[in-house]
């Protein structure tokens, strides 16, 4: 006002709260200040004032950024595996449960574009040992691809496959959708079609292709 310059007010503090709300409340708001500034640009004082808490208050739940990512990584992981694994026993066709293993699949690499980068997309080490995350994670990516591997194998077993076999078909399938993910999350400069009819379409298209109704 008349020329005068003001400084956006910060966060107001919060008081200290219950530790399992406060420690999800930095999850969630590091999961948007990754998402919208990538890794470098998520500091744990950017995290603290989106929180609304002191950064000293902040390291009481997490040692850095890294320990926060990784945590983003599992839950991320954990949430899929839990989908995967309610999907693959339902009494529904077994076309239908591919088809909703495969959506989630893109809908949780959409929705944590961070945590799939670093589980999906990091090349493996030179000397074959894994980071941190890639550890934590790769037994529950194991298990998700297992749930998943095996809707497939119910398909090849009533003989509707195309061609191929099961595991070739798991690998196509999944493969399609991984480079789906991949590139709404690294080239968002594409007009991309709107999200839910871009998954319907290729999970669509690639199931009509493999395999018979």
């Amino acid at each position: 006002m008349d020329g005068v310059l003001t400084k956006p007010a910060k966060s107001a503090r919060k008081a200290k709260g219950d530790g399992h709300l406060r420690r999800a409340e930095i999850l969630e708001a590091a999961e948007r200040i990754f998402v919208a500034e990538g890794y470098e640009g998520a500091t744990i004082r950017k995290i603290a004032d989106e929180v609304g808490v002191s950064s000293t208050a902040l390291y009481m739940h997490f040692p850095d950024k890294d320990a926060i990512l990784h945590e983003i990584c599992q839950g991320a992981m954990q949430t899929l595996l839990d989908q995967n694994t309610e999907i693959a026993g339902r009494p529904d066709d077994s076309v239908t449960r591919i088809r909703l293993i495969l959506e989630a699949y893109v809908r949780m690499g959409l929705e944590h574009p961070n945590a799939y980068r670093l589980v999906y997309c990091s090349p493996p080490p030179r000397n074959g040992a894994l980071g941190p995350i890639q550890a934590a994670t790769r037994e529950i990516g194991e298990q998700c691809y297992a749930r998943y591997a095996g809707v497939v194998r119910e398909i090849e077993a009533e003989g509707r496959l195309r061609a191929g076999d099961a595991e070739s078909a798991a690998l196509a399938l999944w493969a399609a959708c991984h480079g789906l993910v991949a590139l709404m999350i690294t080239r968002p400069d594409i007009k991309w079609t709107p999200t839910d009819q871009l998954i319907r379409l290729t999970v669509g298209g690639l199931l009509h292709g493999h395999i018979s109704r």
